[in-house]
């Protein structure tokens, strides 16, 4: 792609709603979506969000929660929360491969202190190498631990909802979804790029959670 084609990508419609509407990211109307069609978020929630940058997640999420709810995030950098996202939202900064599911659990604030959560985000991607094969193996990586880690720390019942790069793995990262939720989706939302292989994998209703 040319530079001047990715710029195009970048200032696309989404990009632009997502400016004018005040979220970080164009990335918010693909969470968006997911939950208008399978109705994720309700008030009160706890949401784990892994790989939270640049926040537009954690923005909608704590929109749809409301003040009785909070949003853990999880980052290899920090992100700084302006004062309104402070109340309900905490970034705990690290790495999802080796952090531990109760250090996650200890983010929450003393009145969810103990608590599960409702529901498990990942818009987690890898850093790019540049070699196809590479690239989706750590994508499969990055999913599976972020399933793992659900099912570590998600109430009975709760959701999951993932990204994952179509191709090698696919089936065995969909195939240990159903394995662990009673109702699962495959969804490529409208704001996902043309030319993106990405596709994000939902679970409902936790197993033996």
């Amino acid at each position: 792609m040319s530079r001047l084609d990715d710029r195009r990508h970048r200032r696309d419609r989404f990009h632009k709603q997502a400016k004018e509407q005040g979220y970080a990211a164009r990335a918010v109307f693909k969470l968006e979506e997911l939950d208008r069609r399978l109705r994720l978020l309700r008030a009160g929630q706890r949401v784990l969000d892994l790989g939270c940058r640049p926040g537009s997640w954690m923005q909608y999420a704590a929109g749809r929660i409301g003040p009785r709810g909070f949003v853990v995030g999880l980052d290899r950098e920090d992100l700084r929360l302006d004062a309104d996202l402070e109340r309900t939202c905490r970034v705990v900064v690290g790495d999802v491969l080796i952090i531990e599911p109760a250090e996650l659990r200890a983010a929450l604030p003393e009145q969810h202190r103990g608590g599960c959560f409702h529901l498990v985000l990942s818009d987690m991607a890898p850093d790019t190498s540049g070699i196809s094969m590479t690239d989706q193996a750590r994508s499969v990586e990055l999913f599976l631990r972020a399933l793992e880690l659900a099912a570590a720390l998600s109430c009975p019942r709760g959701s999951f909802a993932g990204k994952l790069f179509m191709g090698a793995g696919f089936e065995e990262a969909q195939n240990a979804l159903k394995a662990r939720y009673e109702r699962t989706r495959t969804l490529r939302p409208d704001a996902t790029r043309k030319n993106s292989s990405e596709v994000y994998l939902v679970g409902q209703g936790l197993r033996g959670g």
